[in-house]
């Protein structure tokens, strides 16, 4: 999975909630970290979006935390509500923010807080 992940570009993989959150943590890596990845939990009579990563206790209420991992969760969502148009607008403006890197947080390598990086966003 580290040395060639296109492998598994088309694959579901069931696993138990155990082995799914090492691997999760594992692919994390590969795009930057838990601040970016985001989670779908897609039943049949219902679905949970959520981050990957945990509470990060250590900076609550720092304004420090990357909202990244839930705005792609958010994003996740609208797509699987068929809010397509929505869900589109809102990965342009991440990608964008990403990609110009001026206000990136901490963990990104950035110094911006959560809080400007979510006003870069808007």
């Amino acid at each position: 999975l580290t040395t060639d992940p296109s492998v598994y570009k088309d694959t579901v993989l069931v696993m138990p909630n155990l082995y799914g959150d090492i691997l999760s943590d594992l692919s994390a890596g590969l795009i930057g970290g838990l601040g970016l990845t985001p989670s779908g939990n897609i039943g049949h009579d219902a679905s949970i979006f959520e981050a990957v990563h945990g509470t990060a206790p250590d900076i609550a209420g720092q304004d420090k935390a990357n909202p990244t991992a839930l705005i792609l969760s958010s994003i996740m969502m609208l797509k699987h509500m068929r809010l397509d148009e929505y869900a589109a607008k809102i990965e342009e403006a991440v990608f964008k923010t990403l990609a110009d890197g001026k206000h990136l947080t901490g963990d990104l390598g950035g110094r911006a807080s959560n809080s400007e990086y979510t006003k870069a966003i808007i």
